[in-house]
């Protein structure tokens, strides 16, 4: 049985730190450095870069990296794994190939490919088995209005490629968790049917994915944490059964804690079967343990059979919007804002009907009896969006005129932008056994890889796999023997007692709630109901909620269905991603019992 492997992260996002590479090489002991840089976002601005330079739309800040710790790499046998290829893996290892060579080193370079649909479109739907529609599973019918199309590739061609003697492998559109289990798999031999093994490394690979939001980053609780001014990055020592420790070097900020590691588990979830193109993953039997400082144990975590389709990631030009913003000081805000909305109507050529879109909001961040200027002002906002760039562009004029025309105490407020495209994700499925991996080396060496797990049967979309928990232990017997905390109340905050995480998926905001002590959870889990989410947010309150429950790690989850519209780069929301809905959530007061408030809490 081989030892476990401890695979580094220094990227969560295209644009991260670009030191962490050194300072995960450079800090403590590795054997593979990976990263993650892709995102929804990241693939439409990879298709603009793409568009003005041919062959370039890959993550260019991974290449400045690799001129950090190549060579160091080299010498200490540390192998890389990477997603930055983003849509141009070949362009991205030719970029690294040619560093290499400046650098005099020769390292064995691998990329993956084959997620790339775009050129296939047609093809595959005129053959009967197109991508579909993931919320519908209506097939897509206009393949012409797409700027991306890539499928959600496994570890399989990693693991290939590493297999075949690569030091530095660059993927396309992988899952961010692929990058991880991928190096595990190989590093430990496992089959492709050992799915609790495999489980177990989505999951480390889910928790280091996010680079720093591990270590303390975006965490509910970081007035308790020190060294957040230079959070350390994480790494997940994998071993052979899947089981995995989550830590940082020593000496680095920030911390690893149960909650930091519950907090991140949380992030961009749905269902507690975790559904991927390797495993799906069951969330709810994963055990956590504090095993000493800054370490984290990942065990118990179960595996079923992935679905046999793949998720596919698809942006589509959305068409051209204009934002505008207007300030609005001091009294009679609501008059005011009616005023503008009316008379910038009324400036225009057109209504609000010849519009494709149409979108205001009357943002209140203003006080009574403000001390300040600053304090004293609203914000009236419109967003216009047509697929006409001249519908949109003119009435940009209107603001301007109304300067000095309507209310008292007017200026351009934040944000405002003329007729700027926006793209729209879409998310869809295609059958896996039509997306096969290819693993280029930069010698010529090419091997194929099925995506397909060849013992899968039947023809079950993901919304049909089986919901049970696998195994004997019921999750419904955690809590037993632990009463709900009732007695005197108080109104507070529900951030006293609650941490939160939140993100995007799609046009889809997730929403994780967790607790510090099996007594929290028990009350959260009976006061948190999807009614109660929607009167808390009234953001949601025409929307879909889901719920679902994850007594194992003290946390409740909810997908709010829609609430960022089209997606990151379409929304009208303040807060287009959705990062900020946890900590709304935590700010609302509720009546708390006083046992919850002024007991004792965990970590």
């Amino acid at each position: 049985m081989a030892d476990p492997i401890r695979i580094a992260n220094c990227s969560g996002f295209y644009g991260d730190r670009i030191s962490a590479a050194g300072e995960m090489v450079e800090g403590g002991p590795i054997d593979v450095l990976s990263g993650d840089w892709l995102a929804e976002l990241t693939m439409l601005i990879l298709a603009r870069t793409r568009m003005k330079r041919p062959g370039g739309g890959y993550a260019r800040t991974f290449v400045t990296q690799m001129e950090q710790v190549m060579g160091t790499c080299l010498d200490k046998g540390i192998k890389i794994v990477s997603n930055a290829g983003g849509l141009d893996p070949d362009g991205c290892a030719e970029a690294v190939s040619e560093l290499a060579d400046k650098l005099g080193l020769n390292p064995k370079i691998a990329y993956v490919n084959g997620d790339d649909l775009m050129g296939r479109l047609d093809e595959l739907a005129a053959s009967g088995h197109g991508v579909r529609f993931l919320d519908s599973g209506e097939p897509i019918e206009n393949t012409a209005a797409f700027l991306t199309a890539n499928a959600y590739l496994g570890c399989w061609g990693i693991v290939e490629a590493l297999n075949c003697g690569a030091d530095i492998v660059v993927t396309g559109r992988t899952t961010d968790a692929a990058i991880v289990c991928g190096p595990a798999a190989w590093h430990h031999g496992w089959a492709r049917d050992n799915w609790d093994a495999l489980a177990g490394a989505v999951v480390a690979g889910h928790v280091i994915e996010c680079g720093t939001q591990s270590t303390g980053g975006n965490f509910s609780f970081f007035t308790e944490l020190d060294g957040l001014t230079r959070t350390g990055f994480p790494w997940a020592e994998i071993a052979a059964d899947g089981s995995s420790v989550i830590g940082k070097h020593d000496g680095t900020g920030g911390a690893v804690n149960i909650g930091t590691v519950t907090s991140q588990l949380l992030y961009e979830i749905a269902s507690p079967a975790y559904l991927g193109p390797d495993v799906t993953a069951r969330f709810d039997t994963i055990n956590l343990e504090q095993i000493g400082e800054d370490r984290v144990q990942i065990s118990s975590v179960r595996g079923q059979a992935p679905p046999p389709t793949l998720k596919v990631s698809m942006n589509e030009l959305g068409g051209f919007r204009t934002d505008l913003s207007v300030g609005l000081t001091g009294l009679d805000i609501e008059a005011k804002a009616e005023l503008v909305e009316e008379a910038f109507w009324q400036s225009v050529d057109i209504g609000p009907d010849d519009l494709d879109s149409v979108s205001t909001r009357l943002v209140r961040t203003d006080r009574e009896d403000p001390p300040s200027n600053e304090q004293a002002v609203a914000f009236w906002q419109i967003t216009l969006k047509d697929t006409d760039e001249r519908k949109v562009k003119a009435p940009s004029r209107a603001i301007n005129e109304l300067a000095l025309a309507t209310i008292p105490g007017m200026f351009g407020g934040p944000g405002i932008s003329v007729a700027r495209p926006f793209g729209v994700h879409r998310g869809g499925m295609v059958e896996a056994d039509l997306v096969p991996q290819y693993v280029t080396f930069l010698d010529g060496r090419r091997v194929v890889v099925d995506s397909a797990f060849a013992g899968l049967a039947g023809d079950k979309s993901p919304s049909e796999v089986p919901a049970e928990v696998p195994g004997d232990a019921s999750v419904g017997d955690l809590l037993a023997g632990v009463e709900v905390p009732e007695g005197p109340t108080r109104r507070a905050a529900l951030g006293e007692v609650f941490g939160a995480r939140s993100g995007d998926k799609g046009g889809d905001a997730n929403l994780g709630v967790f607790a510090r002590s099996p007594q929290a959870y028990a009350w959260l889990e009976q006061f948190l109901t999807t009614q109660r989410l929607k009167e808390l947010l009234p953001e949601a309150a025409d929307l879909q909620v889901q719920r679902f429950d994850l007594p194992n790690i003290w946390s409740l989850n909810f997908v709010i269905r829609g609430l960022l519209q089209e997606g990151v780069a379409a929304s009208t929301r303040q807060d287009a991603q959705a990062k900020g809905l946890g900590e709304w959530l935590r700010a609302r007061v509720v009546d708390m019992p006083e046992s919850l408030l002024d007991g004792p809490r965990s970590w």
